[in-house]
């Protein structure tokens, strides 16, 4: 792909020689999570999960405790992570469509993470859920990826690898453009063998692998020792747990290819949930926890929103550690581009580098003094909330907490340093803060 066509910069032979050789750079696996609560995962307090392989990445890393994804739905989340840039402002505020040649995509202007460690001398990979696009023009191909493999849509059966949630019922299995077929075998371990494939055919340089989970969205769909192993819990969260632990052990297969090869040590791994838990029907109704936040899935609440992030660098970046600043899902684009010295796209960029909280637990977040943003939907009937300091109003969302009531919340004002639970509305005590948060959010729309 040529990625001056779609106005990249011009990577000049002096700014490249300013860098380290490319062969010297980590790899980079950016594995991304789909549905999974807040609070689920054992290194995140959940005590009726398995999951030692994805706690074993905050042993070796670094875990944050209050990180936001930048939308509460996986499409904009997608985009802004990839982008550095908030999803409306990177053109995808809505869920993008699921079906062949469907409206609703990332635009192919938009300068993705691949394309910048593309050109920075990355292989570059893009391994299971897209649904950022289902056209030609908007395929991972024509956003910076050297090889793809999974389902462009929001969700497919692991078995059938059909996405069956609205008609028609179509086969949505992936590679590298061309229709495949894997009857019967499990999404989660197809992944595992193409990222292995993969790496081991990259090994020699450094690669960049896109590692988008199809789990625990729904279908909830453990295998058989896990559904075994979890029957004592409540419905659903039996289900939802055998998934988990389903995940977790690819995941570690995933983590043991490195250690055969040899890479782990080189390898720069982030791990992050695109938002919080579904309570849809589809998903049972629930199943994930949000641990002591309110909300879920395609609510702007603590718990659509707030989410498990580790990120792990043995020997360079610090290990079992903790970090409570403030931190979004767009900061990881510049702080992967620093820390591999990669240039930065020549685009404004709503992320800030985390490098220097990474590197001092007592650094200050690059968002204190700033305020950050959420929007999903266009226009007066979107759903929007800001955050300033410990201050954040819901200008418009959805209390999504119990999958079968939508309380509407509108202008609800918290401090979340006195209410991290999002009780009470503190709209009314404080009027001038109503108005200068809601002032911050015109703002940033102009």
């Amino acid at each position: 792909m040529n990625v001056n066509q779609k106005g990249f910069m011009v990577l000049s032979l002096s700014l490249i020689a300013c860098f380290s050789a490319a062969a010297d750079r980590p790899n980079v696996i950016f594995i991304l999570a789909d549905d999974q609560g807040s609070a689920d995962l054992g290194c995140y307090g959940a005590t009726d999960l398995e999951t030692p392989h994805t706690d074993s990445l905050a042993a070796r890393g670094v875990r944050f405790t209050q990180f936001y994804s930048a939308a509460p739905v996986c499409s904009p989340s997608r985009a802004a992570i990839l982008t550095g840039r908030y999803p409306v402002r990177a053109g995808v505020p809505g869920n993008c469509a699921s079906q062949p040649g469907a409206k609703g995509a990332l635009p192919p202007e938009e300068i993705t993470m691949a394309e910048i460690f593309h050109a920075a001398g990355y292989a570059t990979a893009q391994i299971g859920k897209w649904h950022l696009g289902y056209t030609p023009e908007t395929h991972p191909l024509r956003q910076g990826f050297d090889h793809s493999f999974g389902h462009m849509g929001g969700c497919i059966d692991n078995y059938s690898h059909f996405f069956y949630w609205s008609g028609p019922n179509i086969h949505d299995l992936w590679r590298n453009g061309v229709e495949v077929f894997h009857d019967g075998e499990f999404f989660p371990d197809l992944m595992v063998k193409e990222a292995s494939r993969f790496i081991e055919a990259n090994r020699s340089k450094p690669f960049f692998i896109y590692y988008a989970l199809n789990s625990p969205h729904y279908p909830y769909q453990g295998d058989a020792k896990w559904l075994e192993r979890f029957k004592g819990l409540p419905y659903p969260r039996n289900l939802y747990a055998a998934f988990v632990a389903a995940q977790d052990e690819r995941l570690g297969l995933l983590f043991a290819k490195l250690d055969e090869l040899a890479l782990r040590e080189n390898t720069l791994i982030v791990f992050q949930s695109d938002n919080g838990h579904s309570t849809e029907e589809r998903a049972h109704f629930g199943g994930g926890s949000a641990g002591g936040y309110r909300g879920a899935k395609f609510s702007l609440l603590e718990g659509g929103i707030r989410l498990p992030a580790i990120i792990t660098w043995p020997g360079r970046l610090p290990q079992g550690e903790a970090r409570d600043q403030l931190a979004h899902a767009c900061d990881w684009l510049p702080t992967l581009a620093e820390l591999c010295e990669v240039p930065l796209p020549d685009k404004p960029l709503d992320g800030l580098s985390l490098v220097k909280v990474l590197a001092d637990g007592s650094a200050s977040s690059p968002h204190d003094g700033k305020s950050l943003h959420w929007q999903v939907g266009e226009g007066p009937k979107a759903d929007w909330a800001v955050r300033e300091g410990d201050w954040k109003l819901i200008g418009r969302s959805r209390d999504t907490s119990d999958g079968e009531s939508k309380e509407v919340l509108e202008n609800f004002l918290v401090n979340l340093a006195a209410d991290p639970a999002e009780t009470t509305n503190r709209a009314s005590e404080n009027p001038e803060v109503l108005e200068r948060l809601k002032r911050l959010h015109e703002a940033h729309l102009e």
